[in-house]
């Protein structure tokens, strides 16, 4: 009876001990003892790394108190992968297996971090089990990104690609979960680096997915996939945005479905730098007349730091259309956006110069004037901008086109004289000096 009564005691006196946190110790006075007592039995053998000897004790101590500590999950792994490593036959290496992941989902459950937690679960049974789980492993990663991506080590991004590679081949499902799952990995790292620039671990995760996604990412590959996909929901915002962006970042912009999905996408949801990009898209296709309204749009809205950009693209658009006197006011708008450059005169002395024959009246001196316009403009394009390259390029202009001069003496037959002013006509209307050739 005095020994029941000191039993009896013992259990009052721990569960009073654990009353103000009976989840972490056991739901019942009896759990608590339990708990405690194998609690030191698996701590002493793990301390001295037997972690055989571990194994029993620690699988009372999940049993009778699983919301005890974070430790006894942590440690867990360490003494499951042992009784893995050290099982003597397929069936029991299994159950230890098993019992690892259903560790997991009990981590979850008393401690949270489930995006983590399933990340760590699906990397254990990756390794253990290999491409037999791969379908089991894949969700898993996948549950992690969807749920915690942002907060992921960025090499379980990776790894979430890695396996949705391994899963497209071995299951057979459909390329295009490579490229959406590549577009969320590689938007996930490109945050995380933006949130810690220069990660070293980051880094190396950008460099292992685009790897992995280069030999699906040629251009070739990429419309093969996705234009049946564009035809069949060509509505699809995010679809046709997903398309575009992605052959943009490829460098697949000469193809036709990025034209298509680029057009549909300005057409759905119009922005400045949609219409600069179709803009560019029409000017490759000399379609000069389209690509001007688009450009035109885009000089309208885009920012300060691009307008510039905007207006040289629109002043060769208009110029491929023929709209001289436009393309020339475009080209002096970029040229006060940005006095330094010298492409804005490049472009308006072409403007001459295509029109040299027609715009100032015709013979052999009066057909040659703007010639005159078009070279000073070439002159004042190196002036403003002395780089090695447009010195080069302002100075072959000016070579080509000074050999068209008028002759010395056509020109003195019509009274016009090296040197003097001369007013080119015309929609050129500038004024200039009269240089022949002798």
């Amino acid at each position: 009876m005095k020994k029941m009564t000191k039993i009896g005691l013992a259990i009052m006196v721990t569960a009073m001990a654990f009353s103000a946190n009976a989840q972490k110790t056991g739901k019942t006075p009896e759990d608590s003892v339990k708990c405690i007592e194998n609690l030191s039995l698996y701590q002493e053998a793990y301390k001295m790394k037997n972690y055989v000897d571990a194994y029993k004790p620690w699988k009372e101590v999940l049993q009778y108190c699983p919301g005890y500590n974070k430790n006894i999950y942590i440690r867990g792994g360490n003494i499951l992968k042992t009784m893995i490593v050290n099982a003597k036959t397929a069936e029991e290496q299994s159950k230890y297996i098993d019992e690892l992941m259903a560790m997991y989902d009990l981590r979850i459950q008393y401690f949270g971090e489930e995006g983590l937690n399933k990340a760590r679960k699906a990397l254990d049974l990756e390794q253990l089990r290999g491409e037999a789980a791969i379908e089991d492993y894949y969700r898993l990663y996948e549950e992690a990104v969807k749920l915690d991506g942002e907060s992921l080590e960025p090499s379980y991004i990776y790894k979430f690609f890695e396996a949705t590679i391994f899963y497209v081949h071995s299951k057979k499902v459909d390329p295009t979960l490579i490229i959406d799952n590549y577009d969320l990995a590689s938007t996930l790292l490109e945050k995380a680096l933006k949130a810690k620039p220069g990660d070293a671990d980051t880094k190396t995760a950008i460099s292992n997915v685009e790897a992995a996604f280069s030999p699906y990412a040629s251009c070739e590959q990429l419309v093969d996939i996705f234009t049946k996909k564009y035809e069949a929901n060509p509505d699809d915002l995010e679809l046709v945005k997903k398309i575009s962006n992605l052959l943009e970042s490829k460098g697949c912009t000469k193809t036709e479905l990025f034209f298509n999905t680029t057009e549909k996408l300005h057409a759905m949801q119009p922005s400045p730098e949609s219409a600069y990009m179709m803009g560019n898209l029409c000017l490759t296709k000399q379609q000069y007349a389209k690509a001007a309204e688009y450009l035109k749009e885009a000089v309208a809205g885009v920012e300060e730091d691009k307008k510039y950009q905007a207006n040289i693209r629109l002043a060769y658009a208009l110029q491929g259309a023929k709209s001289y006197a436009a393309s020339r006011s475009a080209a002096y708008e970029a040229a006060k956006l940005d006095p330094t450059k010298g492409e804005p005169y490049m472009i308006i002395a072409s403007l001459y110069a295509e029109t040299a024959g027609s715009c100032c009246g015709s013979g052999p001196v009066m057909s040659r004037v703007a010639y005159w316009a078009a070279v000073d403009k070439a002159i004042r394009a190196k002036n403003v901008e002395d780089t090695p390259e447009m010195v080069e390029r302002a100075n072959k202009f000016i070579n080509t086109y000074s050999r068209h001069f008028p002759s010395q003496t056509d020109a003195f037959m019509e009274n016009i004289i090296d040197g003097n002013s001369f007013t080119v006509g015309g929609w050129i209307g500038e004024t200039t000096t009269v240089r022949t050739v002798k």
